[in-house]
């Protein structure tokens, strides 16, 4: 006879899967990769399951495992350095709320380096204040600041060119 406990985890997996594989998708940038990043969060999450089920949002557990799991990735491929002065300070961009291209902005957004791309990711799609993902990330409020200021000019960038060969076409 199966463990109740786990047979709500496989419930918990069948109803939100597919969300999470989308949210390791735009985090990783390929199908590969966010299918290895959910499976690694998941089994993690099931190891923990006995304490995370009681949790009020599951879900939210797994995804900033996953968040710290892309963290760990970048640490092991990639170094930051520390700047002389803060960046200056991120600016709201309405002309990004304006798009509703999904097709357009995913493409976009698997032109960004993954840090940027994880920055936007949990503070747009998450609604995550700074500090929580400097928290998840592991860094300072201000490379988070830095991060998403730099990804939003350069999805700006990005967009204006998909516009571009569109209106041209």
């Amino acid at each position: 006879m199966p463990d109740a406990g786990m047979v709500h985890f496989d419930a918990f997996v069948a109803s939100r899967l597919p969300a999470l594989y989308r949210y390791g998708f735009v985090l990783t940038g390929t199908p590969q990769d966010a299918e290895d990043l959910v499976q690694e969060a998941l089994v993690r999450t099931g190891l923990a399951w006995h304490r995370v089920r009681n949790k009020d949002d599951p879900e939210r557990y797994v995804r900033t495992t996953m968040a710290r799991l892309m963290v760990d990735r970048w640490r092991r491929s990639t170094r930051e350095y520390p700047v002389a002065e803060p960046p200056d300070a991120a600016v709201d961009d309405r002309g990004l709320q304006r798009l509703h291209d999904a097709a357009e902005i995913d493409v976009a957004l698997r032109g960004l380096p993954e840090r940027t791309r994880a920055v936007l990711v949990l503070r747009y799609l998450d609604g995550m204040a700074d500090a929580e993902i400097a928290d998840v990330l592991g860094c300072r409020p201000g490379t988070v600041k830095s991060q998403a200021s730099r990804g939003l000019a350069r999805l700006r960038h990005l967009l204006r060119g998909e516009e571009a060969r569109h209106g041209s076409a």
